[in-house]
Formats: C-alpha cells, structure tokens, sequence
C-alpha cells in the first residue's frame, strides 16, 4: 500500500480554535449554527482525515523508487499479470464509501456537500475499528444508473464498495446493479450493518430467556433501507415470524399502494397474515425493532407477550423511552450510547470488511453476515445478561472476531480467493 488514510491534527490547527474573531479562514462568517466555542465545529475544522505516505522520500534514491523510473517496473508487471495490482498497491486494503447525500443519519436529503462530514466520519471509523482504509465519495447525482457507472468506473481503485446514506427505494437498485457488475465486496452498510448487529442483539436476548429465534414473533416499524434488511435477513436466520409496518400499517399482500420492494417484502413476511396498524400487529408480539424515527404508544408495548425484547433504535428519539419499555420487557435496546445495549453498525462493518478484503472475497454473502452476527454475539460470552446483550463499539475483542469469522465464512461458501 502507497499510503494511508490518517487522522490529521497540524501544529496550526491542534488547538481546535476558529480564527480571529470567530472567522473560518476567508470563507465569510458563522452561519446560524456555528460558534468558535463548539468543540464539535473545532473537532471538524480542515477535516477529520487525511492522505499520509507510508514510504519515505527522503533522497533521490528514494523518489527513484516510489516513482520514475521505479515505478514503471511494477505498472508493467501489474499490465502483464493484472492480479499482481493486489501486493503491490493499496488496492485490496482500501474501501470506497458512497454516497448522493440522500439519506444523511437523521437529517435527511441534505446533499452531496454537507453528507461529507459523516462519510469522513465512516472513513475513520473502518480505520480506527477495523484497521481498513476508507476514502469517502459524494456523488453530485442522484440518478440510480449514474450512480452506479460512476462506481463501477472508480471501482479499479478499490477492493470494495460501502454505500452509505442513500434513499430508499433507490438504494436497493443501486446495490444489486453493483453487485451484478463488481468483483468486489458491495455492502449497504444502511441496510446490512444494521440487521447484523440486531440478529446479534436478538439471538443474546433469546438465549438470556431460554428461547430460540424459532420461537419468536417480531414486528418491525419502518419499511426504509434498514427495515427490509432487517426482516429479511431475521427470516434467513430462521425467526418464526416478522411483520413490518409503514406510515400505512402493516406491510401485507392485501394492499394495493405498494411498492415493488415492498410487494416482495410482502410476499416473504407476515406469516401470520396480519393487517391494520403497528398497535395492533404488537399484541402478543415477542420482539419490536424500531427503525422508523416515528413514536409507539405505552399501550402497544405493554401489549406484547411477556418477556418481550424492545430495540427502539431510532435517533436521537428512540420510538419508545428506554424507562417506558424496560416496565414490560425483558431486554431494551436503542441506538443511543447514553443507554445499555446499543445496536451500533460499527460493530459490524469494519470487521466484515476486514474479513472480507482479508481473503479478496468477490461478495459478501448472506452466510458472511449471519458468521459476522454469531461471532458479535459470542463475545458477549458469559457475560449475557438484561443490559449486556450486545458488546460495546470499543470492546477490542469485536473485530478481531468479525474479521476473522466473516474471513472463515468466504472460503467456506467458495468467494474468497486467496
């Protein structure tokens, strides 16, 4: 690998101060929401990363090596065995993260410029967590098939592909185009990193109660990115049953305003062949998950079966408060890290793509998640109880184990090539 993708603190900047008079360089001034005494503006001043050598240039003798004439030995030895481009530049070790800005956290079609911030935020993140490099890519389009040339023309550069805060529907077209066309791990870290880490979360809270995925009914509010992802991959996993609901209500064959996604949604889930409202769907339920950013009434959850496990993951306003849930259920969790058992996706990504680039695999397959999700859930171990459920972000046993059980699952399923 050429370089790497650091954290950059200059001697200028290691202050985090704002210039004279609260100024940003020669940009003009605050906005509305900027202040020179906000650490999270002094903490995002010039950028949270940037490009660093991992060789030295020291001398001549060292330019003649990182570059001409050096350099042309190893371009004509990649030209003639293409494979070669692997060991000898960043290509395998570094990942590309995606985004039109459409579907930025909570803060919605925000655009290209302004998603920045959280892709240089995902970008240290793969390194800090997972050891991987990650260069963040906004798009200036928000057209599906544009995207997806744009990629599949940057992909070269890449060992694998992170899409990242794109708009449903459109972001399950773009994946699967992509996949279809890339030899290279393509991960809608929206959609899978967060069904990982619930199966995870989920399979703990089970085990903690003496029950199975087999024996559990699951309602899942929001029918975006995450949602969909959720529900499928419960059922690959082998839940009993998963019902999901929309602003309209439950996600069934019945109605006639669906979507093609979720027409197929509606084909796989709801066994139980329910209809009407969330509230209603909850009565008896075993498992809520929240990815909707909409309110539960106390009613509903107090509808469920006994031992119900509640994951209220929205943000920054979980669906249900944690001290309403936790008067009827067995286990809560939220997407807060102010609460116990947060469903982070940091506890999936970095690791399965390290796994994944580990062993060149040409996808990451739904056996590589369900490894990932079962390695998150054994290092709770012993440990298991109401509020551990899940580990946390910064448990430095998290990735070495994604990594290497999604690593064990490529070769496995035949995907890995080396």
């Amino acid at each position: 690998m050429a370089a790497e993708i650091v954290n950059p603190r200059s001697d200028s900047d290691s202050d985090g101060e704002l210039g004279e008079q609260g100024e940003l360089g020669e940009q003009g001034e605050l906005g509305e929401q900027e202040s020179p005494f906000d650490p999270v503006f002094a903490l995002h001043r010039g950028g949270k990363m940037a490009i660093q050598s991992t060789v030295p240039v020291r001398d001549k003798d060292d330019l003649s090596l990182a570059y001409t004439p050096g350099v042309a030995k190893v371009c004509s030895a990649i030209a003639e065995r293409p494979e070669l481009v692997h060991e000898y530049t960043w290509k395998s070790q570094v990942v590309a993260v995606v985004t039109d800005g459409t579907a930025v956290l909570g803060l919605g079609d925000i655009g290209p410029e302004a998603s920045l911030p959280v892709m240089e935020g995902k970008a240290i993140l793969f390194k800090q967590f997972g050891g991987v490099d990650a260069v963040p890519i906004a798009l200036a389009t928000t057209d599906p098939d544009e995207i997806v040339e744009t990629v599949v023309r940057l992909a070269p550069s890449f060992g694998g592909v992170n899409l990242e805060d794109i708009s449903a529907p459109r972001c399950f077209e773009i994946e699967r185009k992509l996949q279809e066309r890339l030899d290279i791990p393509v991960f809608h870290d929206d959609q899978h990193g967060t069904a990982v880490v619930t199966l995870a979360a989920l399979r703990n809270a089970a085990k903690l109660t003496g029950r199975g995925l087999g024996d559990l009914r699951a309602v899942i509010s929001g029918a975006g990115a995450a949602g969909v992802a959720i529900a499928k991959f419960l059922l690959e996993a082998g839940i009993a049953d998963v019902a999901v609901a929309d602003r309209k209500g439950i996600v069934s064959s019945d109605r006639e305003d669906l979507t093609a996604v979720k027409r197929e949604l509606a084909r796989i889930t709801n066994r139980a062949g329910l209809s009407g409202s969330l509230e209603s769907a909850l009565v008896g339920a075993d498992v809520f998950i929240g990815v909707s950013g909409g309110t539960v009434p106390e009613a509903a959850i107090a509808s469920m079966a006994p031992g119900a496990f509640v994951f209220a993951m929205a943000n920054p306003n979980p669906e249900v408060h944690p001290d309403v849930a936790h008067r009827y259920a067995a286990v809560v969790a939220t997407g807060r890290s102010d609460y116990p058992n947060q469903i982070n996706n940091v506890l999936a990504f970095p690791g399965i793509f390290a796994g994944a680039l580990q062993v060149r695999a040409s996808r990451i397959t739904e056996g590589m998640k369900i490894a990932a999700a079962n390695a998150l859930a054994d290092v709770v171990g012993d440990a298991l109880a109401a509020d551990y459920v899940i580990p946390s972000p910064f448990d430095e046993r998290v990735a070495p184990a994604v990594t290497a059980a999604v690593a064990a699952a490529a070769r496995a399923e035949g995907v890995a090539r080396r």
